[in-house]
C-alpha cells in the first residue's frame, strides 16, 4: 500500500475516532504528497525514496518549529508540533542508533577507499543514499567527519 492510501485510511480512522491533533499532522502529510505529485516533471505516483524524502523532510519542519517555540517561550505551539511530529514520524522506517550508524560508515569508508577529509563527499554521497530516512543528515556528517579526521 503506498503513502498516500494509508494516509487516506488513517485520516478516516482520525475523524472517526475525534482525533483533531492527529487529523492535522496526516492532513499536512497528505497535503505535501498532493504537492509534490502535482509539482511540473513529476510522475502520478511517488516512489519509496521520494516519499521518504518528502517524510524527512515534513519532519524536519516540524523539529526546527519546535525549536523557535521554545527559544520564543510558547510551550503550547511548540508541543503541538512535537505531536504532529510524533504522528509523521510513524510512517518513516526505524531510526538507526549512533553506534549502527557509525560500523555503517566504517564499511562505506573501507569500500570507498577514503582516508582523509577530502574524500567526505564520496563517503557522504552513499552514506546519504544508503541511511536515507533511517538517519539524520547532521548525525551522519558529524560521524563522518570524526572517523576521517
Amino acid at each position: 500500500m503506498s503513502l498516500q492510501h494509508s494516509i487516506e485510511n488513517d485520516i478516516k480512522a482520525a475523524m472517526l475516532a475525534k482525533k483533531k491533533d492527529e487529523l492535522t499532522a496526516l492532513r499536512a502529510v497528505k497535503s505535501a504528497i498532493l504537492l509534490a505529485r502535482t509539482e511540473k516533471g513529476k510522475s502520478e505516483d511517488l516512489d519509496k525514496e521520494q516519499e521518504l524524502k518528502l517524510l524527512t523532510k515534513l519532519v524536519k519542519q516540524r523539529v526546527d518549529s519546535a525549536e523557535i517555540y521554545k527559544k520564543e517561550n510558547r510551550a503550547d505551539l511548540a508541543e503541538k508540533e512535537l505531536q504532529e511530529l510524533e504522528v509523521i514520524k510513524r510512517y518513516l522506517p526505524a531510526q538507526l542508533s549512533e553506534s549502527e550508524i557509525e560500523e555503517k560508515i566504517k564499511t562505506i569508508i573501507t569500500t570507498t577507499g577514503a582516508t582523509s577529509m577530502k574524500d567526505m563527499g564520496k563517503v557522504m554521497g552513499m552514506a546519504s543514499s544508503e541511511m536515507a530516512g533511517k538517519a539524520d543528515g547532521k548525525t551522519i556528517s558529524t560521524i563522518v567527519k570524526k572517523l576521517l579526521a
